[in-house]
């Protein structure tokens, strides 16, 4: 019997943050600008949880290419209409220098709730993200690819970190959005499933119980989604390059399709326990790409340069199959680049040792920010 394979198609959503081109610090997104980014953009622009927030969601793309087009345009019209009054968007995960007590949330039922039920820890909610949805149709299949794929989230975390900063400090983490984030209730790694029918009843209890409407309010670093028949991968900070988006979701995307094959085959990855994939999580939160990861079956740490080429020969077919391996190569310029966080980092210590600041720095950090967001449009 042949087995039909998955479409496989991708769908990226990224967050943006808002900031004022004169002072470099975050500006609330005016009606005006969300209403020209709706009108040209067809349902693709939402507001966010906070006002200096706005969120851009791809259509359903079935290859690289078309995610390319329409991300592109997606921010070149967030960029072109932010422009218009004196704000330019970033895809940072953290701002480099704002205040999260100076920042509101959006006046919408959805994050009114969100307000009241999460309390004092919804205020600090001053971080972006970018969600990868890729295809799978059978709900079943859905969860056993979760189970295998959640090894690699720690990898897709190291190499996407551009939150280094947080209210003016460096942390000295490369995501800080994540331990954020992990504040809320019912994030981190995904526990690991034996069924779509385990997940359904996990969840019914929560909304027979009025504690979540639905499996939306269910945070994980990687879920089914509770909108579309995808896995959604959660994990990644925002890129400020789209070039780095596309090559995140395309490994995302091939890594998928090489669970599949393995599927096919009567094979799979091996599944590690989650304290130990957690291990590697915080180790990708702390270090980036700078400290490698750990290796379960070799039972060392290995370092990123190596990881790269292993990720990019294990899935070399998927890629030639689905028509992004340009992108997956261009996971090794990370190398010689460093991620968002490392070159934030840079850009701050050259202002400093320039005589700047620490604050005049920092802006300096956003002004890179801003050029990033604009270099591949």
């Amino acid at each position: 019997m042949t087995i039909q394979e998955p479409d496989f198609t991708i769908g990226i959503e990224e967050e943006y943050l808002l900031v004022d081109l004169e002072t470099m610090d975050l500006a609330v997104a005016p009606d005006a600008l969300m209403e020209a980014c709706k009108a040209d953009l067809e349902g693709k622009v939402s507001p966010e949880f906070l006002q200096c927030q706005i969120e851009i969601g791809s259509g359903v793309c079935q290859n690289i290419a078309e995610a390319r087009a329409d991300l592109q345009h997606l921010r070149r019209t967030v960029a072109k209409h932010a422009a218009t009054h004196g704000l330019a968007p970033i895809a940072a995960s953290c701002h480099p220098f704002a205040d999260w007590k100076q920042q509101h949330h959006t006046n919408k039922d959805r994050y009114n709730d969100l307000r009241r039920d999460l309390g004092g820890v919804a205020r600090r909610m001053l971080i972006c993200g970018m969600h990868v949805h890729v295809g799978i149709e059978k709900k079943d299949t859905r969860i056993d690819l979760m189970n295998q794929l959640s090894y690699f989230l720690p990898h897709l975390l190291a190499m996407s970190t551009s939150s280094p900063f947080w209210q003016g400090e460096d942390t000295g983490l490369n995501s800080y959005r994540l331990t954020v984030f992990d504040n809320l209730p019912r994030t981190g790694l995904p526990p690991r499933l034996d069924s779509w029918g385990a997940f359904e009843r996990s969840v019914d209890t929560l909304v027979e119980l009025k504690l979540i409407e639905d499996s939306s309010k269910i945070w994980w670093d990687l879920r089914p989604s509770s909108r579309f028949p995808t896995i959604e991968s959660r994990i990644c900070d925002v890129s400020p390059r789209l070039e780095t988006t596309l090559s995140l979701a395309a490994a995302t995307q091939c890594l998928t399709r090489m669970l599949w094959r393995l599927w096919r085959k009567n094979q799979r990855w091996r599944i590690y326990d989650s304290f130990l994939i957690a291990e590697n999580r915080w180790r990708a939160q702390r270090y980036g790409i700078s400290n490698g990861m750990i290796d379960f079956g070799q039972r060392e740490i290995v370092p990123f340069d190596i990881l790269i080429e292993e990720l990019i020969a294990v899935v070399a077919e998927d890629a030639e199959m689905l028509g992004c391996m340009t992108e997956i190569e261009a996971l090794r310029t990370l190398l010689a680049r460093g991620t968002s966080a490392d070159q934030q980092r840079k850009v701050a210590a050259e202002g400093r040792e320039a005589g700047k600041s620490d604050s005049d720095a920092l802006c300096g950090v956003v002004r890179h920010l801003i050029d990033e967001f604009h270099a591949d449009l």
